[in-house]
């Protein structure tokens, strides 16, 4: 048990989780986060609060951010903001297929080997930008790298809104791209169209891998369509699921009516009662 804030780099960006480490900062307060090139001022969005999580190995705010600290930050989004105007006018220059996704600066400080700028872009394909990372270099005045992103990095540097009206998970709690398949949008009954399971990356949408399981243990033991199954107003026949609210759709042979029964109820010790039917309506 411990004590945890968060905080964010951008309005509406990903939340990191510190350790406040005796700091008390409250909503809207800009603290330092420590990173590999020094620390780095944030806002802090989630006011530090006692936690059941062992909070031991989350990294430590490095302290309040005082004026020096803000002014220096001010300086370096200005100087990202820099880097993104002249990259984009020497990629329209040198005529290359590139669209500048991110600008990340470093200040020159003592320690640091000097200031240093990474552009990261996105292309069609492998671009040969040799020339210009000479001629950022002769306009920033700094190490100039160039990163290309695949589409799911972009969009998570990007952010943006999904289909479901919320944040990009990717932009938000994602930290690792899993595997996804057509084959878990079958299993979810989903549509099969491009536009309806694609994300803002034009790539299959990451909420199918985690939602897949679900409908995995779902479909493990709930009747299939067309089964012929026992409940409590009596039986009829499965014709439709509802993986979201555990339940099953049964056409009643009574009168036809439709009823909402929880998949317990219709398997288990009514399991024995469950008949197959084939096309034709013959018993399996």
């Amino acid at each position: 048990m411990g004590m945890l804030c968060a905080v964010s780099f951008n309005r509406y960006g990903r939340l990191y989780y510190l350790d406040p480490a005796g700091f008390t900062p409250s909503v809207g307060d800009r603290v330092l986060v420590p990173t590999d090139d020094g620390p780095e001022v944030a806002e802090c969005v989630w006011a530090a609060q006692w936690v059941d999580e062992d909070t031991s190995g989350f990294p430590k705010v490095a302290g309040l951010a005082d004026d020096d600290d803000l002014r220096r930050d001010e300086m370096l989004r200005k100087r990202k903001a820099e880097a993104k105007v002249a990259a984009k006018k020497l990629i329209k220059a040198h005529e290359l297929p590139m669209k500048v996704v991110a600008v990340d600066h470093v200040l020159d400080q003592p320690g640091n080997g000097g200031a240093r700028t990474t552009i990261y872009f996105t292309a069609p394909h492998r671009v040969d930008f040799r020339s210009l990372v000479r001629d950022l270099g002769a306009t920033l005045h700094c190490r100039v790298e160039l990163r290309q992103l695949s589409a799911r990095d972009s969009a998570r540097v990007q952010g943006g809104i999904g289909s479901c009206g919320r944040d990009l998970c990717c932009a938000t709690f994602l930290t690792d791209f899993e595997p996804v398949t057509i084959r878990m949008a079958k299993e979810q009954d989903l549509p099969l169209n491009p536009l309806r399971i694609s994300g803002a990356c034009g790539r299959l949408m990451c909420c199918l891998k985690y939602e897949h399981p679900l409908y995995v243990s779902y479909h493990s033991s709930a009747p299939s369509i067309g089964s012929r199954v026992t409940t409590d107003d009596g039986p009829g026949r499965v014709v439709a699921h509802s993986v979201p609210k555990d339940s099953v759709v049964v056409r009643l042979d009574a009168d036809g009516s439709r009823c909402s029964c929880s998949r317990a109820s219709v398997c288990g010790p009514r399991q024995a009662h469950e008949e197959r039917y084939d096309e034709g309506g013959t018993p399996t």
